[in-house]
């Protein structure tokens, strides 16, 4: 490989002769050679919006040249579209404080726009104000972008099914034990109504990450950006994606803490253990084909088993769960790293980003690959569903309020012992007249919906 020399303010550095940034960030490639990961689409993309947005606001202030502001911007905009995604090559577990990223950003824009990368490209920001602030912007865009839309997907898909399902008679489960009647509908009704209470809870959730750190500088005093800087910034940040973002009401904390992102992703964790649920729900309903509880037919996408033919598993319900299990342990992380607000600066931010970014991307795809592979084809076999019912000793739930809990009770163990069912022995011993008896044991009526 063929290097050049580049200087920062320790020294030379020995760079790759084709590569787009500098000494700093070469400096970082080799003092951290942990891992294999590196900052996601999502944040370079926001990363780069920032640079632009403050080149055309610093050219506007009269803190740079026109011209030389207009080159940042154009250089900065081609970092946005992902042009040169392969030139932010510094490892996630890095400074705390994301500083060699940064430098990475100003450095190959800077090399880009034939301007310097700390006086010009990162005029009036801090590492300390812009990766607290590309980490909000990042994760806004792609919950906006991608994981709502899902979401709204997937919860109107699974209320289509309720709609599908509201005549089909089945016994519920509790202690995964046989209970009383219920109507598929019902259930899958409380499925829907989990996204939608996520889809509210990551809402509000994002409401908090609106606010941009942005303009506090190195410790949130807005050192070295002049008055304006911060809000005209902002100002072009918001026009540019649509989102409502404004400036910290109080830079201190705002740089300090990450209280945001730690509620975020209490809710992303949240949706994933909702998914769990509802995955974990929809593939047992659905086991067997033949010795399962078969109440649920899953859609075939692939053969199952090398050895055994003819099998087909629920796969796709396996995936999203073990994408659900990687957020909840994303979640584990980002909350360490929330806590870890030394005075003035937070010191475990790339982590936290990265962490942060894949688990919205995680529960995007998850959720549409679920909604669209599998919830969509979902069918109900509703013979199977209501021959379950009849053999249900929880039937005499019904019976309890007429002749007793305890003499429903000995019904209930005859007919466990007998292998009858409630309704046989109830003819035989509860003294309800067989009409009676008849309308107590109607399926239907213990639903709730008549």
């Amino acid at each position: 490989m063929d290097y050049r020399i580049e200087h920062d303010t320790m020294g030379e550095m020995r760079v790759p002769a084709d590569a787009l940034y500098g000494a700093q960030t070469q400096r970082a490639v080799e003092n951290f050679p942990i891992s294999r990961l590196r900052f996601p689409r999502g944040f370079v993309r926001a990363l780069g919006l920032i640079k632009s947005a403050a080149a055309r606001v610093n050219g506007r202030l009269g803190q740079l040249p026109t011209d030389l502001a207009a080159a940042i911007e154009k250089a900065a905009e081609e970092v946005v579209a992902g042009k040169y995604d392969d030139q932010f090559v510094v490892d996630i577990f890095q400074t705390g404080s994301g500083t060699s990223t940064n430098m990475n950003a100003n450095e190959v824009i800077g090399h880009l726009a034939q301007a310097h990368p700390n006086d010009q490209v990162n005029r009036g920001q801090s590492s300390n104000d812009v990766i607290p602030s590309a980490i909000h912007i990042a994760a806004a865009l792609l919950a906006h972008e991608e994981l709502l839309p899902a979401m709204e997907g997937l919860q109107a898909s699974l209320r289509t099914k309720a709609e599908e399902f509201k005549s089909i008679i089945k016994i519920g489960r509790t202690h995964l034990q046989d209970a009383v009647p219920m109507l598929l509908g019902q259930e899958f009704s409380g499925y829907a109504a989990q996204v939608e209470q996520c889809i509210g809870r990551v809402r509000v959730a994002l409401e908090g990450l609106d606010e941009l750190p942005l303009g506090g500088t190195a410790i949130g005093t807005g050192l070295n950006a002049i008055p304006g800087f911060a809000a005209a910034t902002i100002a072009e940040i918001r026009t540019r994606t649509g989102l409502p973002f404004r400036e910290a009401s109080n830079h201190f904390e705002a740089q300090a803490a990450k209280d945001a992102v730690s509620f975020l992703s209490g809710a992303l964790k949240t949706y994933a253990v909702a998914l769990t649920k509802i995955a974990n729900d929809i593939r047992w309903l659905g086991s067997g084909p033949r010795c399962g509880l078969g109440e649920l037919k899953l859609p075939e996408t692939q053969p199952g088993s090398s050895i055994m033919p003819g099998k087909v598993n629920p796969v796709i319900a396996e995936s999203l769960l073990m994408a659900c299990a990687q957020v909840i342990g994303y979640d584990a992380t980002i909350t360490w790293c929330c806590a870890a607000g030394n005075f003035e600066l937070n010191v475990m931010m790339p982590v936290m980003a990265y962490d942060l970014i894949e688990s919205i991307e995680l529960l995007a795809a998850g959720s549409r690959n679920f909604d669209r592979r599998l919830v969509q084809g979902l069918e109900a076999d509703a013979q199977r569903a209501s021959g379950y019912v009849e053999q249900s000793l929880a039937m005499c739930t019904v019976l309890a309020p007429v002749i007793g809990y305890e003499k429903a009770a000995a019904i209930a163990k005859e007919a466990y012992r007998s292998g009858r069912t409630v309704r046989e022995v109830a003819r035989e011993t509860s003294g309800i007249a067989e009409g009676r008896l008849n309308e107590l044991l109607d399926p239907r009526s213990q639903t709730g919906t008549t």
